[in-house]
């Protein structure tokens, strides 16, 4: 299994929140079309604009992930002590001092495994996010390595070159998670190794 599939263990496949996207997003019947033109605006082909499609595929991956990522920091937050929490409020603290000074220092050896999962794994935003929603019309705007790597190495049958793309990600990965790990020894005296 990919260490990706274990870090963001989706709810839903990409395929239904691409189907889910599109859907709500389409040019004749999608809803925020509808709602557009209710209001006197232009039916927008937003998947098909250059400026557009960019953030609508970047949205989508944080929308589908971000359900994940909530279950893991609430579950970092349910293990600090409560009384910590109360001896706070004895003393006088308001919520923010108690997130500055209880929360956070609680939960950093979880952000700091988040984030160096995430750093690892920088340079991937993964085929199957941008496949599902890749099109003729806005392939110059929303193509990444993964599907380049798809086009020329398979389709084009170019092994060598795409090998090369593949390669260059990896090392960058590693060089980042690298790097990021001993900023994160530095700063919070944790890092993954």
């Amino acid at each position: 299994m990919h260490l990706d599939h274990c870090i963001s263990a989706p709810f839903f496949s990409w395929v239904v929140g691409s189907i889910f996207i599109n859907v709500l997003l389409s040019p004749e019947s999608g809803l925020v079309n509808k709602l557009l033109e209710f209001l006197g605006f232009e039916s927008v082909f937003f998947m098909a604009s250059s400026k557009l499609s960019r953030p609508i595929v970047i949205l989508s991956g944080i929308w589908r992930d971000m359900g994940y990522s909530a279950i893991v920091y609430i579950a970092a937050i349910t293990s600090i002590d409560l009384s910590l929490y109360e001896a706070a409020r004895i003393d006088g603290a308001g919520k923010f001092s108690q997130i500055r000074y209880i929360t956070l220092p609680g939960i950093t050896p979880i952000i700091v495994t988040m984030l160096l999962l995430k750093v690892g794994h920088f340079m991937d935003f993964g085929f199957e996010r941008v496949w599902i929603f890749l099109s003729g019309i806005n392939q110059a705007q929303i193509e990444i390595f993964d599907t380049f790597i798809y086009r020329i190495g398979l389709q084009g049958a170019q092994f060598a070159f795409s090998t090369a793309i593949g390669l260059f990600k990896a090392v960058v990965g590693f060089i980042l998670l690298i790097g990021s790990n001993s900023i994160s020894k530095r700063l919070t005296e944790k890092g993954l190794f």
